[in-house]
């Protein structure tokens, strides 16, 4: 059959919306899963950021008198139309209310450079320029620098390839190929694609492809872009039609929705009377958006928004964007410190526990520690092992929440750690080796909701020194608001005044954690 681009562009974005809705029950779920269908049956599309964000984008630019594909545009779109806090977004914003432009506000500080959130994002920038994969991914750039680095760009850049050059190649080796061309080699991305191709073809079982991705490629972080990456790939070369490739990715969990979506809108353009009318039934044609998603005059349909990016796509310059950065000196955004070192070798269980710190609930003293100024490179730091001095690193920092009244606090380390905050304790936690430090979805034992008066207030955190078998302890810090858990800049930077949410426009909209989130 013979498609026109229209209909490729829809199939894009039908395929998304199913794969997203099928994908968002079993979010977050490790594999494999046996799911044959949605779970539950939904009456419309269920929102999702996959989808959501290429809205914004496409609005925003569809609303200028002279378009264009600009990382600062793009910056801009998110300030005032996304109240999105999830991981990688919310440092971004975070660092973008610091007045750092990207793309420094996707690599600075930021523990998820390597998140989903850029790759589920490709398939606009490969609808803007279908059949041309290089300026696909050079738009995929713009929009990934924001909030990613490394490989969350890479995968961002090689969906972008392979969904452009989809709209006119169908052959799978060829497609991969030529995607592949743009990906550097030693990438994950590049790595975790030529695994799976070289496993499905070996004929495995796609049960046992996905064991060895994990085995791999798998971290704590199921939203992690090189193992997902590789489900899409994984769904697309050992299903047979469109029900069984997005069913086989959904089954492989980890950030299944994300995957889904993102493999739907492939299948889509590629043959968009592939996707079974008992998926399109259920969700319907009308766009559903996230409350998160404030100020923005979208198309209310599918194809609504199929017409604007069309139109788009005809307004865009021929040029490809400028790669040119900005000067960045991230030395100016690091946190004064003194840090200290104690143990508690001369005492018994009154003074530690068996995690030799402080039991919890008591207040250690602190008058023979001997704490000297420092700084750390941002909220997110290590420590060597080899460069304990004592049994129990100090660090002892300067907290302002600005108008916050109540905060949420997290301490994320992989190491045992307590909290004191104005000479009384806070909370602590046993070290974990589940690396998750969203704020929104911390490790159970590594955040608290505070109370807190305006002013500076003086936190210490102790840090118990990693065992022989880890060679560095990890620790993220971060304040937020309550209940919307966006980052309060600058909290942890003395004398740079925190800037209220209400000036940021996040007051607009009450983030949901428990529907739709990353």
């Amino acid at each position: 059959m013979t498609y026109t681009l229209r209909d490729r562009v829809l199939g894009c974005w039908v395929g998304k919306a199913v794969g997203g809705t099928l994908g968002q029950t079993f979010e977050g779920l490790e594999g494999p899963l046996e799911a044959d269908f949605y779970t539950p049956v939904p009456t419309e599309m269920v929102p999702n950021d996959d989808l959501d964000l290429q809205v914004v984008f496409a609005a925003v630019l569809s609303g200028m008198d002279e378009p264009r594909v600009d990382r600062h545009l793009l910056a801009e779109a998110w300030r005032k139309h996304v109240g999105f806090p999830w991981n990688e977004y919310g440092v971004a914003l975070r660092n973008l209310a610091e007045g750092i432009h990207p793309p420094h506000t996707g690599s600075f500080d930021n523990w998820f450079t390597c998140g989903e959130g850029a790759a589920i994002r490709s398939e606009l920038w490969a609808c803007l320029a279908a059949g041309d994969p290089d300026r696909a991914a050079a738009y995929a750039y713009e929009d990934a620098c924001f909030d990613h680095a490394g490989d969350g760009i890479v995968a961002a850049q090689f969906l972008a390839r392979l969904e452009s050059y989809a709209f006119v190649e169908s052959d799978c080796d060829q497609l991969l190929d030529v995607a592949l061309e743009g990906v550097p080699f030693g990438s994950g991305i590049r790595d975790v694609v030529q695994d799976t191709r070289a496993w499905v073809a070996e004929g495995l079982h796609w049960t046992e492809v996905r064991s060895r991705i994990m085995a791999k490629y798998g971290r704590s972080d199921f939203t992690d872009v090189r193992p997902n990456t590789g489900f899409v790939i994984l769904g697309w070369l050992a299903g047979r039609d469109f029900s069984e490739r997005i069913l086989i990715c959904n089954n492989c969990g980890e950030d299944a929705d994300s995957s889904t979506a993102s493999l739907g809108a492939l299948l889509g353009i590629l043959d968009p009377g592939s996707i079974d009318a008992r998926w399109v039934e259920p969700i319907g044609h009308d766009l559903v958006l996230n409350d998160d998603i404030y100020d923005l005059d979208a198309p209310p349909t599918i194809e609504g928004f199929t017409d604007l990016v069309l139109a788009l796509r005809d307004r865009l310059p021929s040029e490809r964007p400028s790669t040119a950065e900005s000067e960045f000196d991230p030395a100016a955004f690091s946190i004064p410190v003194r840090i200290g070192w104690m143990n508690t070798l001369s005492g018994r269980w009154d003074i530690r526990d068996q995690t030799e710190l402080p039991p919890v609930g008591t207040v250690p003293d602190l008058s023979a520690v001997e704490f000297v100024d420092g700084s750390l490179p941002g909220t997110w730091f290590s420590w060597e092992r080899s460069a304990f001095e004592d049994r129990i690193l100090l660090v002892r920092l300067t907290l302002d929440a600005g108008d916050a009244e109540t905060i949420h606090l997290m301490v994320h380390s992989s190491e045992h750690f307590r909290v004191w905050l104005d000479g009384e304790y806070l909370f602590g936690g046993q070290g974990t080796q589940y690396a998750f430090p969203a704020p929104h979805m911390a490790p159970v034992g590594q955040f608290t909701d505070i109370g807190i008066g305006q002013g500076a207030h003086d936190l210490v955190v102790a840090i118990k020194r990693p065992p022989s078998t880890r060679s560095r302890a990890e620790i993220v810090l971060a304040a937020t608001t309550v209940p919307d858990a966006h980052w309060i800049p600058h909290a942890f930077r003395p004398g740079r005044r925190p800037i209220p949410a209400e000036a940021l426009g996040w007051s607009r909209g009450i983030v949901e954690l428990t529907e739709g989130g990353r």
